[in-house]
Parts: C-alpha cells; sequence; structure tokens
C-alpha cells in the first residue's frame, strides 16, 4: 500500500490549491504516486456527478441522499479509477506486460487504459461472467481468457502467471497497490463536491472490497494532512445475501472473511466468494462505525426497476443493490432518519444486462401499437 508523509503533505497541499485545477482524479496529484506527470495515462477520469435522489430521500425521511455516479467513468466503471493510476504507475515503472484476473469490469476498466498506454494485458475471467463485460474487454492489445470456474479460480491462475514468468506483472486487485490510490480519490472527490461537509454514511457495493478500502484510505489520508476534521461517514458495505463473507465475518465479529462455500448471485460483481483482503474491508467498516449487509437479488432487481422508473437514473446491479440496502438500513435503524446518505453505484447501467430473454412486443407497420 503506498504511503505519503501526510504532515509533509499537508504543509504544501490545501483545499484552496484546488480551485482551477482540471475537474479529474489527478487534481490531487500530490497524493497520487506518479512522480512523472508526463506517465500519466488518462481518459478523463473522475470528478463524477453526485445525483439527488429526493423521492427516495423522502421516502427514507433523509436529509439528503444522492448517488455516486461512476457509471459516467471511461468504460463505464468505477475500475477506470484504479486502471488510470495502476496503468500510469505501470508504464513510468517500465512494465509491459500485465495480467488481471477480472469477474465484471475491471477488465473492460484495465483493457482501455492498457491500451491508451501501450501496455499488453492479459484478462482472466470466469467463464460464466457477463457477456457484456467480456465483449467490453476485447480491446486492442487486450487477450481475454475464460476460465472455468469461480472469479477465485481466475485469481489463483493469475497468481500463478505472474509468478512463474518474469515478464508479467499481476494487476489483479490487492495485487499491485496503485489502483487503490485511484480508488481513493472517491473520498477526495466526495468532500470537495459536498463543501467539506461529511456525509453521515457511504453506501457502498463490496465484491474484492477496493472502493471500500479506498474511501477509508482517502478518509484517513484527508484527516492526517489536516484537511477534515476527526468526524468522518460509516462505511456501511453491501453484498448479496447468497454471497456475503463480509457481512458474515463482521456479524460474526471475526478479524477476516472465511470462503462462502456454493454462494451465487445474478449481480456478477458482487460474487466474490473470498475477497482477497477482507481484513483490510472489515477494519474500514469497524472503524468508521459502520455496518455490514446481504440484499437478495430480487431485492436488487426491484430496486434496479423503481430508481429508473421514479429518478430516471440507470445503475449498474450493484448500485441498485446498494439502494435496495436502504429498507434494511433504515428499517434496523442503522441510517437514521435526517441522515446525510451517499450511495456508490459503481458501473453504468447500459451493461447491466439481465438473465433470460428480453420479452418486449412486435407490431407490424399497419398494425395499431399495444400502447
Amino acid at each position: 500500500m503506498a504511503r505519503y508523509d501526510l504532515e509533509a503533505v499537508g504543509r504544501l497541499f490545501r483545499p484552496s490549491d484546488l480551485a482551477g485545477r482540471p475537474a479529474s482524479l489527478w487534481r490531487y496529484r500530490e497524493v497520487l504516486p506518479i512522480q512523472d506527470p508526463a506517465e500519466v495515462v488518462t481518459l478523463g477520469e473522475g470528478w463524477t456527478p453526485l445525483v439527488r435522489l429526493d423521492r427516495f430521500r423522502e421516502r427514507y425521511g433523509l436529509a439528503e441522499l444522492y448517488v455516486k455516479d461512476e457509471g459516467r467513468l471511461p468504460a463505464g466503471t468505477v475500475k477506470a479509477r484504479g486502471a488510470a493510476v495502476g496503468a500510469s504507475r505501470a508504464k513510468e515503472l517500465g512494465i509491459r506486460h500485465l495480467v488481471l484476473a477480472a469477474a465484471g469490469s475491471a477488465g473492460a476498466a484495465w483493457g482501455a487504459y492498457c491500451a491508451r498506454a501501450g501496455l499488453r494485458l492479459a484478462v482472466l475471467m470466469p467463464a460464466d461472467a457477463p457477456l457484456p463485460w467480456v465483449r467490453a474487454a476485447l480491446t486492442p492489445g487486450t487477450k481475454v481468457v475464460l476460465v472455468a470456474g469461480r472469479p477465485e479460480d481466475a485469481r489463483r491462475l493469475a497468481d500463478q502467471v505472474g509468478t512463474a514468468s518474469g515478464d508479467w506483472f499481476n494487476a489483479s486487485a490487492f495485487k499491485e497497490p496503485y489502483q487503490l490510490e485511484g480508488a481513493k480519490t472517491l473520498a477526495y472527490e466526495l468532500y470537495e463536491q459536498l463543501d467539506w461537509r461529511p456525509p453521515d454514511a457511504v453506501v457502498c457495493p463490496v465484491g474484492n472490497g477496493v472502493n471500500m478500502v479506498g474511501l477509508w484510505k482517502g478518509l484517513q489520508e484527508m484527516e492526517g494532512m489536516g484537511w477534515i476534521p476527526g468526524r468522518k461517514p460509516r462505511l456501511i458495505a453491501v453484498q448479496a445475501a447468497d454471497c456475503a463473507p463480509v457481512v458474515w465475518a463482521f456479524a460474526e465479529g471475526t478479524e477476516d472473511c472465511r470462503p462462502w462455500t456454493n454462494g451465487d448471485t445474478s449481480v456478477g460483481e458482487l460474487r466474490v466468494s473470498n475477497p482477497p483482503c477482507g481484513f483490510l474491508v472489515l477494519g474500514a467498516i469497524r472503524e468508521s462505525g459502520g455496518w455490514a449487509v446481504g440484499v437478495t437479488d430480487a431485492e436488487a432487481e426491484a430496486a434496479l426497476d423503481l430508481v429508473a422508473s421514479v429518478e430516471g437514473l440507470s445503475l449498474c446491479p450493484e448500485g441498485a443493490a446498494a439502494v435496495a440496502a436502504l429498507d434494511r438500513l433504515s428499517h434496523e435503524g442503522i441510517i437514521s432518519p435526517g441522515s446525510r446518505v451517499v450511495i456508490l453505484n459503481t458501473g453504468t447501467g447500459l451493461l447491466a444486462g439481465r438473465p433470460g430473454p428480453v420479452e418486449v412486443p412486435v407490431v407490424k407497420p399497419d398494425e395499431p401499437l399495444p400502447l
């Protein structure tokens, strides 16, 4: 994990210095690991909008409710943050071949940034990964290989490739430190966009856990530089009820996750039965005074439709799961009325993809419309 002399940086870099800088994650360059600005690989990532959900705010009696919509990023995914910083640092270090295990959108993000940087990339995905994300990863210079089994099987194979060959660097989640540096910019942006007033809670879908750990790292850095007071938002993890290793470990009070046996979910990027650094995710939840909750696939799908119909916002299934969690969090008093809440939508709804056929009416030009 990258570390900085926060006291020294804090003396030279203040929030007022951000005025007039480009609206991208590179506005926080003093706390990013790229030494030579010429090595930065960018597609315009960062500074995604905070979208108000006023009807849902009223429904749950909240003071403010926002979605941080990461689906607007290049490649349509929050993983663009980590890929931008990770690919930039790889280029700066002279690395030319990367291997990556991806359950979904990470392949598309790293494919785009490696193409931009002129790097070769091999993406290992489970054979039942969502087809739209498999297609999105197929950029020039990227080799996609489907692995029979679960995301963890693809991850193990990436470990073997990275260990056995000096030519391939393993860029999978938590195998290299720099994508976490991209993820942490979420925290910086949230505070800046909210005029440095912290929300009470951030609700975050958790698969591998990079976004949760990155959020916590960003919050700790801002505190270490003297940018924010001691109170920080509570981080609330959302997982699929049928694949919830973090939720179980949090409830049981254990320090790390145990592998979830035979867990499955149609919310593709939450199908991670053994988070590679679950102890870091649990630490972020507990140190922030947060919580962990599981939602069913049916609840996530219902929230996906409801947000689109009443707010006009297209979420990814993982973001919809975070919205669905509001029911339980409000009912159980985890989130109190009058709170200010931010939900993280981790990807575009345009590539959400649902199982099964799509049933729509078909008419001939001279037939009446079935309206």
